[in-house]
């Protein structure tokens, strides 16, 4: 009996809906969906969630403004994640909003322990508060920051009010334990590197509650004790899992999602780091649960070289990403994302004009040509039959040994969430397909009827490195790689999780039929060089 697929779990943050989808949703959500279906693809027991935080101080203020409940403007906005969710084809596993009630449940349940533990109290706080952030700023970090948000750049608010207080303090040394022994905790370095600044700082107690609003997830017992925003979100990463509930309560989440704890990826933006990387683990150290095994804080992009702001006029909004897609395809939109975007610790410029150079090079250029010339000529030599593999080899092209290693190595950095390098490796394959076309040239090959079995051979492995190069890169673009498999006479089930199989050499079966298709990436001529 084979061993159950071992589990993959990976989130993203849950969006604030007091603010619409953009870039920066957009980002994050692909970075978890192009991970998760490769792991799925691997074999890999995946769950992927994401969802939306509705509580909060900023929700009841602008519900107020529009004149509708708290309730029905989380409903509204919530809505519009799901649907840009469906509109750009994620693959999430559930959708988690902390307004329902599987969630509430459990979150009170979690209060309570820590309560009971002594880890959450009553006090008094009086300092400085980002509203913007959610976040009560020490007053030595307050002044360091010019009485600002260190993220919004708006004043900070002196505030006084009693609280419950998380005992954050007490978690010090077990923290710089879990930085010293899991190096790889908080990625990448420069992110960690921060989070051991805030360590050396020295950590103080949390208020976990606030009195000034009602919207949000009560202390119970105590209505006027409504609980700070991120104790009450980051619960959702376990919430989700059911890992709060009591046995038979199956009717609020399936059971066995519990399997899944920890998780492999948290993956967020640098600018709520601190609360996943100290405040989340030292939550989970109270409760006695398991740490994610990593926090992945991504950096931001900006636009045309500056900040993203919608006074300048060039922020990416929908209706902007929508025009991307309506123009190269969605899964060019992918592509640019994920080989391009700011998993690193610098920022990145979305340009138009590195949108289309990326376009044409990686897909117009690389992929989509290499693919037409080999089934065209295939088409042309071998009556749209692939041919038989044979036995000519050309020196410095040892197939068998190069799709290998292009498959190690993107599967080895998928792992670590090295989504540019795998696909890399995958493209590198094509650019590969490319060079030996031109070492070779079976367009000479075919006018001599004596070389015949040669030419079979290299439009063979031409066709083969295609399809494993195919079977890597169709997590980050499902539907021109589906469309690709098409024209090579392949019938592959992603959902069957077996990738590496699919990835051996040999697998173009001689005599399949290969059939010219649409270009996957037509070439891209820009008529509009300022556009945004």
């Amino acid at each position: 009996m084979s061993a159950s697929p071992r589990p993959f779990y990976i989130t993203t943050p849950i969006y604030y809906v007091n603010d619409r989808p953009h870039i920066g949703h957009s980002y994050t959500t692909t970075v978890c969906d192009v991970a998760a279906r490769f792991h799925r693809f691997l074999g890999l027991d995946v769950f992927f969630l994401t969802g939306t935080d509705e509580h909060g101080i900023k929700v009841e203020k602008s519900a107020a403004e529009r004149g509708v409940s708290p309730q029905a403007l989380a409903d509204e906005n919530a809505a519009e994640f799901q649907r840009v969710l469906r509109m750009l084809d994620f693959t999430n596993d559930d959708f988690i909003r902390t307004t329902q009630r599987r969630h509430t449940l459990q979150v009170e349940r979690f209060v309570q322990r820590l309560i009971a533990s002594g880890d959450i109290y009553l006090g008094q706080y009086e300092g400085w508060y980002d509203e913007g952030q959610e976040e009560f700023v020490p007053d030595t970090r307050a002044k360091d920051q010019e009485y600002k948000s260190a993220v919004s750049g708006r004043p900070l608010v002196r505030m006084r009010e009693e609280n419950y207080f998380f005992r954050l303090s007490a978690y010090q040394q077990r923290l710089e334990d879990l930085y010293r022994e899991q190096p790889e905790f908080v990625r990448p370095e420069a992110r960690r590197n921060e989070m051991l600044g805030r360590l050396r700082d020295g950590l103080t107690d949390v208020p976990v509650t606030r009195t000034s609003f009602s919207w949000g997830i009560s202390i119970p017992g105590q209505d006027k004790h409504v609980l700070w925003v991120w104790l009450d979100a980051l619960s959702n990463y376990v919430t989700a899992l059911g890992i709060g509930l009591e046995p038979g309560e199956t009717d609020l989440v399936p059971p066995g999602r519990a399997r899944f704890w920890p998780a492999d990826y948290h993956v967020i933006g640098k600018e709520i780091l601190f609360f996943h990387a100290i405040f989340w683990p030292a939550m989970l150290m109270a409760l006695d649960l398991p740490l994610p095994r990593c926090i992945y804080a991504h950096s931001f992009w900006i636009s045309e070289g500056r900040k993203m702001s919608k006074s300048l006029g060039n922020f990416i909004d929908l209706p902007t990403i929508q025009g991307y897609i309506d123009s190269f395809s969605l899964d060019a939109f992918r592509w640019f994302l994920i080989t391009q975007g700011p998993l690193g610790s610098t920022d990145t410029d979305f340009a138009r004009t590195k949108f289309i150079e990326v376009y044409n090079s990686d897909l117009a250029n690389t992929l989509g040509n290499s693919l037409s010339r080999v089934v065209n000529m295939i088409g042309k030599y071998f009556d749209g039959r692939a041919p038989r593999p044979g036995g000519f080899a050309v020196s410095g092209f040892d197939w068998p040994a190069l799709t290998n290693a292009a498959v190690d190595a993107a599967i080895a950095s998928m792992a670590r969430l090295e989504l540019s390098e795998a696909m890399g490796s995958a493209l590198g394959l094509v650019r590969q397909v490319d060079s030996f076309i031109d070492a070779t040239r079976p367009f000479t090959m075919a006018k001599d009827e004596s070389k015949r079995e040669e030419l079979a051979a290299v439009l063979y492995q031409c066709a083969e490195a295609l399809r494993i190069a195919s079977v890597l890169l169709w997590c980050a673009m499902p539907n021109k790689i589906e469309q690709a498999w098409r024209m090579l006479g392949q019938n592959i089930d992603p959902t069957a999780g077996n990738l590496r199989d699919l990835c051996r050499w040999g697998g173009l079966k001689a005599g399949t039929a290969v059939v010219k298709g649409e270009a996957l990436f037509p070439r891209f001529a820009d008529t509009e060089p300022s556009a945004q």
